[in-house]
């Protein structure tokens, strides 16, 4: 199914400029010491499933070689806790490829840009892309509004390919000419972004699929995949957060339904979508979202057709080959000891086996 505008009106400005879419437990010693202990057996079973089928066979894992990576505000516990090099050397040992910045210190003191990009170099992994605040009322924060220069500058320095926003598009409120105002923004970033020879993306969350407060019958994500240009603007979707507003915004305010599908705005333009957040969820009737986290593969986001529509998907022109995408894993409390007391390492860990099994 190819995804169509919500209103008649964008129809045309959707087809001709495309569409976008940071944000403590134990000791150090035990909190590594326990990421085996708490790992389950439906993740152990996947990696020796990895690592014992598929030669000869055609079986490829669930994530191409070369192509996983992590959020790391995941593991932001462990970061303060242990430093960035030690983490690294966890993550590369986990079969992680890359890594995506919320921050660059992240509690662990002064570090330099140059020794965060030796430690990634030193463990094999590559740094993929950063979330940097949208807007703040404390203009001394580090964001895009204020410090455009310095935010594409430090990406640059990093050598991270994609600079982007966590933050919703809400700065000027949720009409559709606030959204349109917001959408300028992001092409403004964008043409900033790609001087330096960066790609800018937005990340989403649930609310991005709501509807216009002027106008109930527009979803506000409709509106900036119109209103943005392809060239400038790249998105992150965040599956799991797409998903929860797939099951909250599913009726328009009036009663009408109104139903979508989050893979079909990947699928209409695959070249879009360079980084997807891959996060797993379990169905809560008790949570507006409809969902709770959980590890990937424990939920019930069917993440092997997901990801494999979009691999096999190559679109109209062409975009949209396996390469093109990286799959960062992501789970917001997993450093939150009531809602995962396995620890924030033993997700990184469980679900990277689950992501890179054979299928």
């Amino acid at each position: 199914m190819t995804h169509r505008p919500e209103h008649p009106e964008l129809d045309s400005a959707l087809r001709r400029r495309g569409f976008l879419g940071v944000a403590a437990g134990a000791t150090a010693a035990a909190l590594l010491g326990t990421t085996a202990a708490h790992a389950g057996s439906r993740t152990d079973a996947a990696s020796t499933a990895s690592t014992t089928q598929g030669h000869g066979h055609g079986r490829r894992p669930i994530v191409p070689r070369g192509k996983l990576g992590i959020q790391l505000y995941t593991i932001r516990d462990q970061t303060k806790a242990l430093g960035f090099a030690r983490v690294f050397e966890e993550l590369r040992r986990y079969g992680y490829d890359s890594v995506e910045f919320a921050g660059y210190t992240q509690g662990t003191g002064d570090i330099s840009l140059r020794q965060l990009k030796r430690l990634m170099r030193d463990n094999g992994l590559r740094g993929i892309g950063s979330h940097v605040g949208y807007y703040s009322g404390n203009p001394a924060d580090y964001t895009f509004a204020t410090q455009l220069d310095k935010v594409v500058d430090d990406a640059a320095a990093l050598g991270v390919p994609h600079v982007g926003t966590a933050a919703s598009p809400d700065r000027y409120g949720r009409t559709v000419d606030a959204w349109k105002r917001a959408a300028e923004d992001f092409n403004t970033y964008g043409a900033a972004a790609r001087k330096r020879g960066l790609k800018f993306y937005q990340h989403n969350h649930q609310m991005e699929f709501g509807f216009a407060e002027d106008r109930p019958d527009v979803r506000l994500y409709d509106v900036l995949l119109a209103e943005t240009d392809p060239e400038l603007v790249y998105l992150e979707m965040d599956i799991y957060w797409a998903y929860a507003g797939q099951h909250r915004f599913s009726v328009r305010p009036d009663g009408t339904p109104a139903p979508f599908e989050p893979l079909d705005y990947v699928l209409a333009a695959p070249h879009r979508y360079p980084l997807f957040h891959v996060k797993d969820g379990e169905h809560d009737e008790a949570s507006a979202d409809g969902y709770h986290m959980v590890d990937v593969g424990d939920g019930d986001i069917d993440y092997e057709r997901f990801i494999g529509r979009v691999l096999r998907h190559k679109g109209r022109h062409g975009h949209g080959h396996r390469t093109d995408h990286h799959w960062l894993m992501e789970r917001d409390d997993a450093v939150d000891p009531n809602a995962n007391p396995a620890g924030s390492l033993s997700s990184a860990r469980r679900s990277a086996a689950y992501l890179r099994r054979k299928r």
